[in-house]
Formats: structure tokens, C-alpha cells, sequence
């Protein structure tokens, strides 16, 4: 498993690229017409979802350095 180490500030800046990224994801798989590219960026969505929850879960716990 990989594993990075990021400053509060760095996660959250990190965060919000994946947001942004995720929402533009989501208007690309709306206009795409193949299904197995719409299938591909599913599985990226899920993936940068998944993701998006772990950064939220060490932004919000105590004890988090800065």
C-alpha cells in the first residue's frame, strides 16, 4: 500500500483539486456516448470518491498537525 504524507494545509488544498476534478468528471461521463469510457470514468469517480472520504476523515480528526 502506498502511503503519503501531507500537511493539513496540503490535504485540504489536495481536497479541493479532487472536488473540483470530480465535479467535471461527472459532466463527462453525462456526455459521453461510449459505454466502456462511461464505465472507465465510473470507476474513476468511485476511486477519487473513496479517496475524497479518507483526505475528509484525516481533516477531521483530532489531532491533525498543521
Amino acid at each position: 500500500m502506498a502511503q503519503i504524507t501531507l500537511t493539513h494545509e496540503e490535504a485540504a488544498t489536495l481536497r479541493g483539486v479532487l472536488n473540483s476534478y470530480v465535479s467535471d468528471l461527472r459532466m463527462e461521463v453525462a456526455d459521453t456516448d461510449s459505454q466502456p469510457f462511461r464505465e472507465n470514468l465510473k470507476r474513476e469517480e468511485a476511486m477519487l470518491k473513496k479517496i475524497l472520504q479518507q483526505l475528509d476523515a484525516e481533516l477531521a480528526a483530532p489531532g491533525t498537525s498543521s
